[in-house]
């Protein structure tokens, strides 16, 4: 079992922390300048109880490169920019075939590489492929040094899986690199 560092618990009390702001309310009650001492408090007892228990599950890179104002912008702008676009096309492609019979659908699966090393970096890959309409990703496997996701994708334009993985990652893998690389 890996051991747990300070870096390793400071990284995932914040992470923490922050998600007690959000799902109790209170980063909004701090912009207004009314947040509640006691629930800031017990937040920030929370996260820490719960990040020494558990940042050595979480944390198994260096624990505070994602602090890096680039990688922070760059997931900012991967969460609220670059994702909705390509989860709004993905949407509007489904739906055009789910309303129009005469739109093919070619469901298959597909085999396609990634240059994503990162363990965080080839989940977030995985799962933002998944959660486009159209594409789930199937599991994810390191053939002769070579990491390959295994897609099923609603039409299957093409085999080879250069283009397939073009077609199906877009520009999510470049943004996905950017913030975990």
């Amino acid at each position: 079992m890996k051991k747990t560092s300070v870096a390793g618990v400071t990284s995932t009390a914040i992470v923490c922390y922050l998600f007690w702001l959000f799902i109790t309310g209170q980063i909004v009650d701090i912009f207004r300048g009314k947040a509640s001492a006691q629930v800031l408090i017990v937040g920030a007892i929370v996260a820490i109880g719960a990040a020494i228990f558990s940042s050595r599950f979480f944390i198994h890179e260096k624990a505070g490169f994602l602090w890096n104002p680039a990688r922070l912008l760059n997931l900012i702008a991967y969460s609220l920019v670059i994702f909705p676009i390509e989860l709004v096309k993905a949407n509007v492609d489904v739906a055009k075939r789910a309303l129009s019979p005469k739109l093919p659908v070619n469901p298959g699966f597909v085999k396609i590489p990634s240059k994503v090393k990162s363990e965080y970096g080839q989940a977030m890959l995985a799962d933002s492929i998944t959660l486009t309409p159209g594409t789930i990703t199937m599991d994810i496997t390191e053939e002769d040094g070579q990491t390959n996701y295994y897609i099923h994708w609603i039409d299957v334009a093409s085999e080879d899986p250069q283009e397939a993985g073009e077609a199906i990652k877009g520009t999510l893998e470049k943004w996905v690199r950017r913030i975990w690389e």
